[in-house]
């Protein structure tokens, strides 16, 4: 388990567990009620730490390297998955993935961010950040679940789109904004969910949804709280004061009306309990999804409408 800065004592005191554990097991010493007690303590230590998250703490949770992301959801709650790639136009871009799958046993179509989770998937998948083929497969998928009456589902994990020379030639602005016109024109439902972080019109584009979902640790801003420091103070120092300005938590989004549900985690945030968080997340899907049964692709239209202007 990778430790967060702000879980150093209770890294200490897991460590101390360890060490124990592993002199009980050579046979020294008779230490299980020690070993008890500290794991107690350490659980309890574990809960108040995360019962008061900062902004700025949560941002550091929902970056956890040992996080799950597309790939572990894909195998945990879809079921018969076929990857759909490229935009037809340029090239396969593996920042985003999607195809055709089965969540509760109703077909969908799923898009999704994907991060890697070692050096060289991350450099595969450029770390989630999009190019505009990225933008431009989502929306040929998108398009085609449309035309087959299939929901979309979209799991966004996004720093946010890859800001390089090359994808700015080839139309990065464009394809957000064509995404998101995508997202808004769907006959048929979408169901987005923030499961780490949502950052920028990366995340904007898949996430315009009729109903938002957002881990109860995950994150969703205009920009990354680094970047609004720098802006705003001159140094990324200041990090911590942009998080909290931003309210960029999912508590705060709900309240301000953005986010439709928070799916709580578990205990230490869902990289400690990685196939608790991801049965959590499918089981709310599938309710989401329900919840559209019947409805026609005009009255889709105008509650997606309606949620955005009711923001606004």
């Amino acid at each position: 388990m990778q430790f967060l800065d702000f879980e150093k004592p209770i890294a200490e005191l897991t460590a101390r567990v360890a060490e124990l554990r592993a002199t009980a097991d050579a046979g020294a010493l008779d230490i299980e009620q020690e070993v008890s007690k500290l794991e107690a303590k350490a659980e309890k230590m574990l809960r108040d730490t995360y019962a008061k998250l900062s902004p700025w703490q949560k941002t550091q949770v929902a970056r956890h390297p040992q996080r799950p992301h597309l790939k572990d959801y894909l195998a945990g709650f879809v079921t018969d998955f076929m990857p759909l790639a490229g935009d037809r136009a340029f090239a396969d871009d593996l920042a985003i993935i999607g195809g055709l799958g089965r969540i509760g046993g109703r077909r969908v179509m799923v898009i999704g961010h994907e991060k890697g989770d070692d050096t060289a998937s991350r450099l595969r998948h450029n770390f989630g950040m999009a190019k505009p083929e990225g933008y431009r497969k989502a929306i040929r998928l998108m398009e085609l679940a449309d035309r087959f009456g299939l929901p979309v589902v979209t799991l966004v994990d996004t720093s946010g789109a890859f800001p390089g020379v090359q994808a700015e030639e080839r139309g990065q602005a464009e394809a957000i904004a064509r995404s998101t016109e995508a997202c808004l024109a769907l006959g048929v439902p979408l169901v987005a969910a923030i499961v780490g972080e949502g950052g920028s019109g990366g995340a904007v584009a898949l996430a315009s949804a009729n109903r938002l979902l957002m881990f109860e640790h995950a994150v969703y801003s205009v920009i990354s709280p680094e970047g609004c420091a720098s802006i705003l103070w001159r140094t990324a120092e200041r990090a911590a004061d942009a998080a909290e300005a931003m309210k960029v938590t999912a508590q705060d989004l709900a309240k301000l009306g953005i986010v439709d549900r928070i799916v709580p985690e578990p205990l230490g945030g869902a990289h400690r309990a990685r196939e608790q968080a991801i049965a959590t997340l499918g089981q709310a899907l599938v309710e989401e999804l329900q919840r559209f049964d019947g409805l026609e692709p005009q009255a889709l239209r105008a509650r997606r409408r309606e949620k955005y202007l009711a923001i606004a």
